[in-house]
């Protein structure tokens, strides 16, 4: 047995801190839905590793693809194409929308948002961006420019013509009818206004997320993104949605942008379409794609159309479609928000509960009148539940504290799902400050 100790302190010794403190329980294995220390401890990981593993740890399928991929076709100089690279373009543009025609494979999540932010660029001639105010997209120059959540501070100026409008934040926002209910539609005009004053006249594209996660699991209103969208067309600009955590599933669709029928003129995916595995992905319309390669886009990048990380990604779609993993996560996910909403119903700390299928955020408050956050307690809350072996939140930033942040894979059983909540309540119930209800 490895020595949890010995591990942590080396881990302190040696390793870069890029974010947060390490957690101090070492993880030296995981399967399924859990994750296992070097202490002894298991642990129900309801986040899915990074808000990746959405078919679960060392998923049977995937391990064998890995193997007998690593042994015969790994990686190749990137003008070269395989198998693996053109099924699974071919696979993803099959079961995307008439005009998502063409895909390029990448590494991480900042690196198709990157090119999907150049592709816009040079399609339109234009360089500003404008992202939502909770967004999370990528800590690259462009992707961190074009994000608001965390990250800015610190590197001197960002990427030029960067704006930004109100994220849609139903729970928060100062924008409200005579019945107190939310009025997304004139905060996004008012968004637009200051926009339109800011900018050069160099308007290019809008990224956004149809959750927004680091920020909270902010759900989008209904008909906010096909508003977007409206806006976009208006000014001759791009869409580009982020589905790094929402795509294949986890929202009840096998795509977000399915729940409202927009299509974006770019869509990203990673996370979820490697189950953990570093590959993400572009998909643009074939106007967009033959006007950049007219003017000689390029994005070379190392690990472009690499075929071990395709054909995992191949492997993931597959199982997805073939297990009805959608109408499962859209199953399960009803019968999450039930039980999140039962707690709230008997804790007095939990001041919103949100979210969509298999992808749930619940906002910590110290009061539910003011809607003020509870930040510290959010930390100790994560923490009573990690003890009680329960991975729910990556409180990674303080911003991000006052929402626990719930991912599990889409394949967690019924009884899974119930003791994960059991947990849930007992980390309310004997952490101080939790304000029962009861």
């Amino acid at each position: 047995m490895a020595d949890n100790k010995s591990l942590y302190a080396s881990a302190q010794k040696n390793l870069l801190v890029f974010g947060s403190s390490f957690m101090p329980d070492v993880i030296v294995r995981t399967e399924g839905i859990y994750l296992y220390t070097a202490s002894g401890k298991k642990i129900m990981d309801w986040t899915s590793g990074q808000m990746s593993c959405l078919i679960g740890h060392g998923h049977p399928e995937v391990v064998k693809t890995l193997a007998e991929h690593a042994a015969s076709l790994d990686h190749l100089y990137s003008g070269m194409v395989s198998p693996p690279v053109i099924k699974l373009a071919e696979m993803l543009t099959g079961v995307l929308p008439a005009g998502l025609d063409k895909a390029i494979f990448l590494s991480t999540g900042g690196e198709s948002n990157e090119c999907a932010i150049k592709l816009a660029k040079m399609y339109t001639g234009k360089f500003e961006v404008v992202g939502l105010g909770a967004s999370w997209h990528g800590v690259t120059s462009g992707a961190n420019g074009a994000q608001y959540h965390a990250g800015r501070k610190g590197y001197g100026p960002a990427m030029p013509g960067m704006l930004m409008l109100p994220s849609p934040d139903s729970y928060r926002s100062i924008f409200r009818h005579k019945d107190g209910s939310y009025d997304w539609k004139t905060e996004l005009e008012y968004g637009w206004s200051l926009i339109d004053k800011a900018s050069v006249g160099s308007l290019a594209a809008v990224i956004m997320e149809p959750i927004l996660s680091s920020g909270g699991i902010i759900t989008l209103p209904a008909g906010y993104m096909a508003a977007m969208k409206e806006h976009c067309v208006r000014r001759n600009m791009l869409l580009i949605v982020d589905e790094a955590q929402t795509g294949l599933g986890r929202c009840g669709d096998l795509f977000a942008i399915n729940y409202e029928g927009v299509i974006p003129d770019i869509l990203t995916l990673s996370k979820t379409l490697g189950n953990g595995l570093p590959l993400s992905a572009v998909v643009t319309s074939n106007e967009v794609a033959k006007v950049t390669e007219e003017r000689n886009f390029m994005f070379y990048t190392t690990h472009a159309n690499d075929p071990l990380p395709a054909s995992v990604g191949l492997k993931v779609v597959e199982v997805v479609l073939r297990d009805k993993l959608v109408a499962r996560s859209r199953e399960m996910g009803q019968k999450l928000q039930a039980g999140l909403r039962r707690l709230m119903e008997r804790y007095g700390c939990i001041g919103d509960v949100r979210g969509r299928g298999l992808m749930a955020g619940v906002e910590i408050v110290s009061n539910r009148e003011t809607k003020e956050p509870a930040i510290e307690f959010g930390r100790r809350l994560s923490a009573r539940m990690m003890d009680l072996g329960l991975s729910a939140s990556i409180a990674a930033r303080t911003t991000f504290s006052g929402c626990i942040r719930i991912a599990p894979p889409l394949t967690i059983t019924d009884e899974e799902l119930e003791r994960g909540l059991e947990i849930f309540e007992e980390a309310l119930r004997s952490t101080e400050g939790s304000m029962p209800l009861y």
